[in-house]
């Protein structure tokens, strides 16, 4: 991985992504304590930054290799990512998905025009094991989730957008918290922010109860979760960082942040009331650490980028009735 790549990635998306804003409001300043820079990967196309990721791999596979069809596992938002840069390319795609995604991630997926084969995540079935045998049968190419250089480049993409706007708003250091689960987004905006912005400093953002990150940047060594699932915050519930990701996010990021789910709902209330946008509970948790966390905050200005918006209906109402 490196900063070529990403700016590689960076030139085959352009006029297919969207260059997200990075939002204000004075109220969420008041609350964080500090500058309040919110970037909404939710108004990304399949309404999470993954279909950066998703083009960068599709878009950079040769011709012959793409119209065999690809395949992608994920609990919805990689999967969306795939299913719609696949879909614009003509290429087919098989997602593996957890049964117990949400509804809306597994619809979404299928209206894209992707075949979903669903596995019993709880039950203990493995996905990579599920994705590897649907792989080797059908001759389709693998794109990961996270630990996948192309998808890195296209998620760091986030990275190179996020130095240049803030720039423009006079923000040139400060944390850049990010939603993280195995490390895709997490590691690829360190590295355009070290080539961009080297004042910014990333940190990781996970939930309580599944914060293997956390625990290995601590540690110097990758951890894993003792649960895979049973969280609010599903779009980064991974076992542990990735084998390519980890050594980058060790070098270049500062401590993990863990926030509590009340605090993820919490956020997504806020999101939605002071920036007219619709946040996930697991794209909210950066947002979570700026606004309940500033006490492990560094800096006069923040970042946080909201990754997802990908909620079901009745988990964004509670949001709303409990804390709008």
């Amino acid at each position: 991985m490196n900063i070529d790549m990403i700016r590689a990635a960076a030139h085959r998306l352009e006029g297919h992504a969207r260059r997200t804003p990075l939002l204000t409001s004075p109220f969420l300043d008041e609350i964080a304590g500090r500058h309040l820079l919110v970037k909404p990967e939710c108004l990304q196309h399949t309404g999470s930054f993954k279909f950066r990721g998703g083009w960068a791999a599709v878009s950079a596979l040769d011709a012959a290799t793409r119209a065999r069809g690809v395949l992608a596992y994920s609990s919805g938002n990689h999967a969306q990512g795939v299913a719609l840069a696949a879909a614009k390319h003509d290429a087919p795609a098989v997602i593996v998905m957890p049964q117990d995604a949400p509804q809306l991630k597994i619809d979404n997926t299928r209206a894209l025009g992707a075949e979903v084969v669903l596995y019993d995540r709880a039950g203990g079935e493995n996905r990579e094991e599920v994705g590897g045998t649907l792989a080797q049968e059908r001759g389709l190419t693998l794109i990961r989730p996270y630990d996948e250089p192309e998808v890195i480049a296209g998620q760091g993409t986030v990275g190179l957008e996020i130095a240049a706007q803030a720039a423009e708003m006079g923000v040139t250091s400060g944390d850049v918290l990010v939603c993280c689960g195995g490390g895709g987004l997490t590691s690829g905006i360190a590295l355009a922010l070290e080539a961009e912005a080297r004042e910014m400093r990333v940190r990781t953002a996970e939930p309580e109860a599944f914060d293997d990150v956390a625990r290995s940047l601590a540690s110097g060594t990758i951890v894993t979760n003792t649960r895979i699932s049973g969280s609010l915050c599903d779009a980064i519930i991974t076992p542990a960082p990735g084998e390519i990701t980890f050594p980058i996010m060790s070098r270049l990021c500062g401590p993990g942040l863990v926030v509590t789910e009340e605090e993820a709902l919490h956020a997504m209330a806020l999101a939605f009331k002071r920036l007219k946008i619709v946040v996930e509970p697991g794209g909210a948790v950066a947002l979570a650490a700026a606004l309940f966390h500033g006490d492990q905050i560094e800096g006069e200005a923040v970042v946080a980028v909201c990754t997802g918006g990908n909620v079901d209906a009745d988990v964004f109402a509670d949001a709303l009735a409990k804390y709008a």
